[in-house]
């Protein structure tokens, strides 16, 4: 496929259970000058590489979120990953720039938020806590750098008009509007 209209890229991320998807449907509901997709549509167990960052499945989002911007508009793309996990793919070109924002939680929240999903293993439940610190300790460090919000005492109205807040600032400050 040949890339012929250039346009940002936003990625939505953070642990399991910390609210992305809750937060990008309700963006999903409204968006008119983005596109929101979910990750996890297209999520399958050939593509659980963690030995290889998962390249295979962050190409295959990156062809798809290229292809779909064609139409015109940025894609957000909700999905738990990090700046070296999709600046490297060779598909990175397709994209003006890529805008990352990680969803962070107190520990407690984040646990009960897991707890109410009813996810009771134990490594995911870590590993989500892990990815939260993660993000917390790291995301000013990452280039792109990420930036964070921190959801543990926002409303979900809050938290949506943040987002959409922050994606309409992104692409008027640099420029990219559609």
């Amino acid at each position: 496929m040949e890339i012929t209209h250039k346009q940002p890229l936003f990625i939505i991320t953070g642990a399991s259970c910390v609210g992305k998807s809750t937060i990008c449907n309700e963006l999903f509901k409204k968006e008119s000058a983005y596109i929101v997709m979910e990750s996890d549509l297209l999520w399958h167990e050939i593509y659980d590489t963690p030995e290889d960052n998962y390249y295979a499945y962050r190409q295959l989002w990156m062809r798809v979120c290229g292809a779909i911007s064609q139409g015109g508009k940025p894609v957000v793309l909700c999905d738990c990953n990090t700046p070296e996990q999709m600046e490297s793919l060779p598909q990175r070109k397709w994209f003006l720039n890529v805008y990352y924002l990680a969803f962070i939680a107190d520990e407690k929240v984040l646990k009960e938020r897991l707890k109410k999903r009813e996810v009771y293993d134990e490594k995911w439940i870590l590993s989500s806590l892990h990815f939260n610190r993660w993000l917390k300790d790291n995301a000013h460090l990452t280039q792109p750098k990420i930036d964070v919000l921190d959801i543990s005492d926002l409303t979900l109205s809050q938290c949506v008009q943040y987002v959409d807040q922050w994606i309409m600032c992104k692409i008027k400050e640099s420029g990219e509007m559609i």
